[in-house]
């Protein structure tokens, strides 16, 4: 399984970040491959390609503004989720995500 995410806050420091570190663990902890796009401060980091995404069996959006190029991703199952449940339950977010395109 490949799932893409991306993780923005309203300031773009480090709730952005901390979402993606902890998504990131909690894919590696269920053996899923996952690439995390950031959009803070400085723009876009890690950036989501046309081939990621359709290479993507699920994406998450972990954050509590609107995010940049939304619509890329609407031929993919998406799950949507506060920035701090992606910090504080990043396996659930995981799971959740799996589940839904089982």
């Amino acid at each position: 399984m490949f799932i893409v995410a991306v993780t923005s806050c309203p300031t773009g420091v480090a709730h952005t970040y901390m979402a993606r570190e902890n998504l990131i663990k909690a894919a590696a902890k269920r053996g899923i491959e996952i690439k995390v796009e950031t959009q803070g401060c400085t723009g876009r980091e890690n950036e989501i390609t046309a081939q990621d995404i359709a290479r993507a069996d699920a994406v998450i959006i972990a954050s509590d503004v609107s995010i940049a190029g939304a619509e890329r991703f609407e031929p993919v199952p998406t799950l949507e989720c506060s920035l701090s449940e992606a910090i504080k339950k990043s396996v659930r977010v995981i799971d959740e995500v799996v589940e839904a395109v089982k």
